[in-house]
């Protein structure tokens, strides 16, 4: 029972990981078949690369038959998954007293954007999620605006903490032969990927945080730009030819320092006691990345990541979302795969993060709207005739 992202994300790697996920739509569908589409009468991509591997019915929970249909899908299922708003499952008549009641065995998982306090009842989106947990006012640099991320951390993010809470409960029912519920709020989710700057709003009780590039601090974690804010200091720096992914991120360990010196050509720089070591270094960062940036500006970011890579310095090109695309390496890897749709084509998405030994992922397309109501509902005992009857009905 989920839609848009961060339900669907979650049921998709539990499919991935070897689940048969059902995907219960009301009749018109989920609301992303139809947003953003590139193609006329097609589900999107924004649909389609968040449901391969599924089955999908159709059912009219405002009906009573498709209550009673419900019914019986809840007594046979392991796991419920839903990210509507906060109640609205139970408003449907089925609280999670009444789950338990219909199957004690059942896992039911709820995604929501915030927990039981005082935002319990406020609508969130991916950005709303970044806004509130900590994310977008770290993010940017230091006389700029708070920025989202384009990594999305507040939906897909949830969702993958959704499936570990999944996991964990259906391996506690091996022992314990109980369901239990499973909540997952996107605030806390978000909150629990932005850690370290928790970490680091307490230590700035005893200090400036050295390690950040800014000159002034108050009582808050400060945006940083591209510092890492880690215990190596790291920075993006431009390439050529100057093109806006044009730049290179790099770490500079202790141990890189000499090499990144003499592959700067300022070999001088690694015996100078005011460069030599990560103390000395530490006041002035932005004044050592430009000493970098000065080299890397005459070489393109291939050129300086093989340079950089042949002395074990840590690094990593800015890839585009087109180079990521057509990146032979992903593609190998099954992480960029094409997939066969039956109205638009074929798509690429991104495939299973998760690789098992044993358990192969072949990423299936998903499915079209109710494909598969006669096959799911006849194993319900539902009659050819009854469907016929329930499709003029509304109830699927």
């Amino acid at each position: 029972m989920t839609h848009v992202q961060s339900g669907p994300s979650a049921t998709q790697m539990l499919a991935w990981l070897g689940a048969d996920v059902v995907k219960l739509e009301a009749p018109t569908g989920d609301i992303t078949r139809q947003q953003l589409r590139d193609l006329p009468d097609v589900d999107s991509l924004y649909f389609t690369m968040l449901n391969c591997n599924k089955r999908s019915i159709t059912l009219n929970m405002k009906s009573e038959r498709g209550k009673e249909i419900f019914t019986e899908l809840v007594k046979s299922a392991d796991i419920l998954v839903e990210n509507f708003g906060p109640g609205a499952v139970d408003r449907m008549g089925f609280s999670w007293e009444r789950l338990q009641e219909l199957n004690p065995r059942l896992i039911y998982a709820s995604i929501k954007g915030f927990g039981q306090g005082r935002y319990a009842k406020f609508k969130a989106y991916e950005v709303i999620a970044q806004a509130m947990g900590g994310s977008m006012s770290t993010t940017g640099f230091e006389e700029g605006p708070p920025l989202a991320t384009g990594a999305q951390i507040g939906d897909s993010g949830t969702g993958i903490h959704a499936v570990a809470g999944i996991l964990a409960a259906l391996y506690q029912r091996e022992q314990s032969g109980r369901g239990q519920r499973v909540q997952v709020a996107m605030q806390h989710a978000v909150l629990n990927l932005c850690r370290v700057k928790l970490r680091d709003q307490q230590r700035l009780a005893h200090g400036p945080l050295r390690e950040y590039p800014n000159k002034t601090f108050g009582d808050e974690v400060p945006r940083s730009g591209n510092a890492s804010g880690g215990g190596q200091p790291g920075w993006a720096v431009r390439c050529a030819p100057g093109g806006p992914n044009d730049y290179i991120y790099v770490i500079v360990q202790p141990v890189g320092w000499k090499p990144i010196s003499g592959i700067i050509g300022r070999p001088e720089l690694a015996e100078d006691p005011e460069w030599s070591t990560p103390e000395a270094r530490l006041s002035k960062l932005d004044k050592m990345f430009q000493l970098i940036e000065e080299w890397t500006i005459r070489h393109d970011k291939w050129t300086v990541l093989d340079r950089l890579n042949a002395e074990n310095i840590p690094c990593g090109p800015i890839l585009s979302t087109k180079e990521l695309v057509e990146d032979e390496s992903l593609q190998d890897e099954g992480i960029v795969v094409k997939v066969e749709h039956p109205t638009r084509g074929e798509f690429v998405t991104v495939g299973s993060p998760l690789q098992l030994s044993d358990s192969p992922v072949d990423v299936r397309t998903p499915p079209l709207l109710g494909e598969h109501n006669q096959e799911i509902y006849g194993e319900l005992g539902v009659s050819a005739d009854e469907l016929a009857e329930l499709k003029s009905n509304g109830v699927i």
